[in-house]
């Protein structure tokens, strides 16, 4: 299959997940591998909160270009805003105004997020072909910024792969794809690139954070991709049965019942 050649129209298809590996593609493997090969395959989408995610696209689609902004108000005006008159943010969106503003009225903020947005990377990295989205990319600066929202800034949320509790930015995978991102835009200019995260809170008062990520950190994401990487790939390309995490949404969807099991399972 002749390499396609990734665009803002065909970046999030499927084809595009097919020849790409991605950190999202990535981190649904590790969640789930037989969840994500199947909605890989089209055979199950998982029922998402939008809410969630139509807070953090209106205000990373604010930040990319007054064109882009608008383009997202007009399609999901039925979900987000009021059919009455002056016909703004329903209720339950409307903190995403507040989060923009608290970000705008912020002077570090805008000397630092200056760049190319929504800048589109792909590249060779541990053996397979990788796609990747940046936010805010300034090459001439070589850093690149990742704007990121947050239910809480502060909170500690336990992690698996960890193994204790950690902060938002390590428990969602923000570094593993900040260290992608990375090792991509250095392969291609050769040269080395700097990675900011700049995090708003999903609070009545929007919190901010500029952070930074002390280069040792890579290390275990780097370990993870390279040990876990192969499989997924196996099982992505049909040589290796997908593992089922036995509690994700598909899972449960498609469990059946083998025999009893006792009270202390439950808390496995």
């Amino acid at each position: 299959m002749k390499k396609m050649k990734l665009d803002n129209k065909n970046y999030y298809s499927n084809e595009a997940d097919w020849q790409f590996m991605s950190v999202s593609q990535f981190k649904s493997f590790m969640d789930c591998e037989a969840a994500a090969l199947a909605s890989l395959k089209g055979e199950w989408e998982p029922i998402r909160d939008m809410k969630p995610l139509l807070i953090g696209n209106y205000v990373h689609s604010y930040f990319e270009s007054e064109t882009a902004h608008d383009e997202f108000i007009e399609e999901n005006k039925e979900k987000m805003f009021s059919s009455r008159k002056p016909h703004g943010l329903l209720k339950d969106y409307q903190i995403a105004d507040r989060m923009i503003e608290r970000l705008k009225e912020d002077d570090f903020f805008n000397f630092v997020y200056q760049g190319e947005k929504e800048a589109i990377l792909e590249g060779e990295l541990f053996g397979t072909e990788w796609k990747g989205k940046i936010d805010c990319l300034n090459v001439g600066k070589g850093y690149f910024v990742d704007l990121k929202t947050s239910k809480n800034l502060y909170q500690r949320i336990y992690s698996p792969r960890y193994g204790q509790s950690v902060s938002f930015v390590e428990a969602y995978g923000y570094i593993l794809q900040m260290g992608v991102y990375k090792s991509l835009l250095e392969k291609q200019y050769d040269r080395e690139f700097t990675p900011y995260i700049f995090a708003v809170s999903k609070e009545e008062d929007p919190d901010i954070a500029a952070i930074e990520i002390h280069p040792s950190r890579y290390d275990f994401e780097y370990y993870t991709i390279e040990q876990l990487l192969p499989h997924i790939l196996a099982v992505k390309n049909g040589e290796e049965a997908p593992n089922a995490c036995g509690k994700c949404d598909y899972c449960k969807r498609n469990k059946r019942l083998k025999g009893f099991i006792e009270i202390a399972d439950l808390l496995n």
